[in-house]
C-alpha cells in the first residue's frame, strides 16, 4: 500500500508525510505538486498538476492505495476568481479521475469551512451550504465530485471529506501566524468585538484525524467539521498565546468602523500585512462551526488548545509563533 498526497508539499500535507512516516516508517509516499518542498525528503516527489489529466509513468500504483486530495487554491482574498474553480474543480475531476482510473478505493478530501459562507449562524455538518465567495463555491463543487466518484461503487469506495476551521501550526503563515506577530509588535487591536467565534484546529490533529477515520470508515461517504468544540473566540486565542508565549501586551478594543476606515486607506497603499478592507471584514465575522459530530467519533484529541499552541511554540525552540 501506498500514499498519494496531491498538494503535499503545503502546509497540511507536509504534516501528514511526518505522521505517516512516523508511525508507518518504510510506507512509500508520494508527493504529487507543482512545487517541490525541500523541508519534505521522506515523500517521493513528483511534479504533478492537478488541472491537467494525471499519468505517472513507472510508479506501481494498486487497489490498495490511498489518496489524500490537498490540491489547492486557499488563499481568499488573494487569487482572481477563476483560479480557484480552476484548480478546485478540475483538480478534483482529474484526481477523482485517477482513482477511477486505477481502482483506488479510499480518498480523503480536505474542502473548507467556506462552503457554509460568512454567516454568525452555528454551523452543522447538517447545515445547507451557502457559499458566497468563488472559493467556497468552487470547494463545494469540488465534494460533489469527489461524492460522485464514490456513488459510482457505493459498497467498495470510501470517502471521507473534512471540513477543517483555521488550521494552525509549524510553517503555518496565515491567519494564526499573523494574529501573533501582530501583538508581538503592539500592531494587533480587536477589530470591532472581543467575542468574535473562530473555530480552529492544530494541524498535528487533523492530520491524526483522517488518519484515524480511515482506520474506522469501511465505506461511504462521511464528513466532518474539523475543529475545537466548543470554537474559541478571539479573546480567548489571544490570551492563550500571550500566556503560552509569555507575552506581557494589553490588547485594545478599536471601533469597527475606525478600523475599516483605516483599512481603505492602508488598502489603497498597496495593502502592507496583508490588511486591505475585505480582511478586515472577515476578521469580524464568526466562524460559528459545530465540532460536536467529530468529538462524538470516538477520536480522542491529542492536545487541549492551550497545550497545542505550546507544542507549536516549542516546534520554533519556545521562540516565537511561525
Amino acid at each position: 500500500m501506498s500514499y498519494f498526497i496531491f498538494g503535499g508539499s503545503g502546509f497540511i500535507g507536509t504534516h501528514l508525510v511526518t505522521l505517516i512516516n512516523n508511525l508507518y516508517p518504510g510506507t512509500p509516499i508520494y508527493n504529487l505538486d507543482i512545487v517541490e518542498n525541500c523541508q519534505d525528503g521522506k515523500a517521493t516527489y513528483i511534479n504533478c498538476d492537478v488541472r491537467k489529466p494525471i499519468d505517472l509513468k513507472d510508479v506501481v500504483i494498486t487497489v490498495d492505495d490511498i489518496i489524500f486530495n490537498f490540491a489547492a487554491v486557499h488563499r481568499t482574498p488573494g487569487h482572481p476568481d477563476h483560479a480557484y474553480f480552476e484548480t478546485n474543480i478540475l483538480g478534483a475531476e482529474n484526481v477523482t479521475a485517477f482513482a477511477e482510473k486505477h481502482g483506488i478505493r479510499k480518498i480523503v478530501f480536505t474542502s473548507s469551512i467556506a462552503p457554509y459562507g460568512a454567516a454568525e449562524d452555528l454551523k452543522k455538518e447538517t447545515t445547507l451550504p451557502t457559499p458566497n465567495t468563488p472559493y467556497g463555491i468552487s470547494k463545494l463543487v469540488a465534494e460533489k465530485i469527489h461524492t460522485i466518484w464514490q456513488a459510482k461503487s457505493q459498497q467498495e469506495r470510501q470517502l471521507t471529506i473534512v471540513r477543517p476551521g483555521v488550521v494552525f501550526g509549524k510553517r503555518e503563515n496565515g491567519n494564526f501566524t499573523r494574529l501573533y506577530w501582530g501583538i508581538r509588535g503592539h500592531k494587533f487591536m480587536y477589530p470591532g468585538r472581543k467575542d468574535t467565534v473562530k473555530a480552529c484546529i492544530y494541524v498535528k490533529e487533523l492530520v491524526r484525524f483522517m488518519l484515524y477515520r480511515l482506520e474506522h470508515h469501511e465505506e461511504g461517504v462521511e464528513l466532518y467539521n474539523c475543529t475545537f468544540e466548543p470554537a474559541y473566540t478571539i479573546e480567548q486565542i489571544v490570551e492563550t498565546m500571550k500566556k503560552v508565549t509569555g507575552m506581557k501586551r494589553s490588547v485594545p478594543l478599536i471601533p469597527a468602523w475606525v478600523l475599516m476606515s483605516a483599512a481603505s486607506v492602508i488598502g489603497c497603499l498597496g495593502a502592507p500585512m496583508g490588511i486591505c478592507p475585505a480582511r478586515v471584514k472577515k476578521l469580524m465575522v464568526s466562524t460559528n462551526i459545530c465540532g460536536k459530530k467529530l468529538a462524538a467519533s470516538g477520536y480522542i484529541f491529542h492536545y487541549t488548545f492551550e497545550e497545542a499552541i505550546s507544542d507549536w511554540f516549542k516546534d520554533n525552540d519556545n521562540q516565537y509563533l511561525k
